[in-house]
């Protein structure tokens, strides 16, 4: 059992680093480069990092259930690699609880990106939520590797 529960943790982190990677370093750069529209682009983006975001929070909560199963220690949440997917699971959330929504209800006043003004204050806040959305999204992926990299530590220790 402790194998599979193991398996779990790993299989959740890696679903999760590997989804964020593929989203940001294929698909967004794909879609603003094939789409003629920065707008339909933007949209498909934000419809799949919603997406990625949910399935990550649940891939967090799952690895730490599996990691409290199989330890059967409270203690084993507080280590660094479970401190590091707490950080992923809250880095998560706020991306996409706080600054997406706001750069959704943006989205909404402005009607068309593409189609604002450049010196538009609507348009300047959803380049500064932009890039938070960007700075949370790094800090998830380097909170990822090195979860990844304390299990492995761990595990190798172990052995």
């Amino acid at each position: 059992m402790s194998t599979f529960l193991r398996t779990i943790e790993f299989l959740c982190l890696s679903l999760w680093l590997g989804s964020d990677v593929f989203l940001s370093f294929m698909v967004a750069p794909g879609a603003f480069r094939i789409l003629s529209s920065r707008d339909q682009a933007g949209a498909i983006v934000g419809y799949s990092l919603t997406r990625m975001h949910l399935v990550g929070i649940a891939c967090g909560i799952v690895l730490l259930l599996a990691r409290l199963l199989r330890s059967r220690m409270f203690a084993s949440l507080l280590t660094p690699a479970a401190l590091c997917v707490v950080l992923m699971i809250a880095l998560t959330a706020i991306s996409q609880f706080t600054v997406s929504a706001k750069m959704a209800m943006l989205r909404v006043q402005m009607g068309s990106i593409q189609a604002t003004a450049a010196d538009s204050p609507l348009l300047a806040e959803f380049t500064r939520l932009h890039r938070i959305s960007v700075m949370l999204e790094s800090g998830v992926l380097l909170a990822g590797f090195a979860a990844m990299y304390l299990i492995v530590r761990e595990l190798a220790a172990r052995s």
